[in-house]
């Protein structure tokens, strides 16, 4: 008698934290910068300092790193950035760069403001990110590095969507989705560094 086996149910594995990603080696080089910086105008002394750099070389995870530095700097200044919380301008301009955690879903709002989301040293959390926006009379800016591919199925009403990201059929995806209404979207690629004519 043939047996049927029924078919195997894939289990939904949760997506990590940010915090509970792990950390690689230009992690660990960001926070021993700033904690080498810290040393050096006396906001850590040596005791301190070595206990650091000691967990700084045990830490596994984007979290242990980032504990390290909290009450060294602002939060738009630290070396690593796990928080997740949307971005959001009104009447202003906000920016989000540096290495900080781009999860799975993620948004951000400029209402008669400029946003500027820099991602060419951020870490996506999935190959595929949908980016929620609404722009209402203001601009929204993405920054992306070499190999990621924008699409852009957002609604526009008397506004415009720009995107200026040569396309990359192999590299992660990035769908920006939502609404912009007297406002603009633009996606581009990091401005190359000048040629100097000059050489030593």
């Amino acid at each position: 008698m043939e047996s049927h086996r029924s078919p195997a149910v894939r289990r939904h594995v949760p997506e990590p934290r940010p915090a509970d990603l792990r950390a690689g080696d230009a992690d660990r080089e960001r926070v021993a910068a700033v904690l080498g910086d810290a040393l050096a105008d006396g906001r850590l002394d040596h005791e301190e300092y070595e206990q650091r750099v000691e967990a700084l070389y045990r830490a596994r995870t984007l979290g242990e790193l980032s504990g390290l530095t909290a009450d060294l700097l602002p939060p738009e200044a630290q070396p690593l950035r796990t928080d997740v919380r949307p971005v959001t301008a009104f009447f202003g301009s906000e920016k989000r760069s540096g290495r900080w955690v781009v999860p799975t879903r993620f948004s951000a709002t400029a209402i008669c403001a400029n946003v500027t989301l820099d991602l060419c040293d951020a870490l996506l959390q999935s190959s595929r990110v949908t980016l929620q926006v609404t722009v209402m009379g203001g601009t929204l800016t993405l920054i992306v590095p070499e190999g990621v591919r924008i699409e852009m199925p957002a609604s526009a009403f008397m506004g415009g969507k720009r995107n200026q990201v040569p396309g990359s059929p192999d590299g992660p995806v990035i769908e920006i989705t939502g609404v912009v209404t007297l406002g603009n979207i633009v996606a581009k690629s990091p401005k190359r560094p000048r040629r100097s004519w000059f050489r030593r």
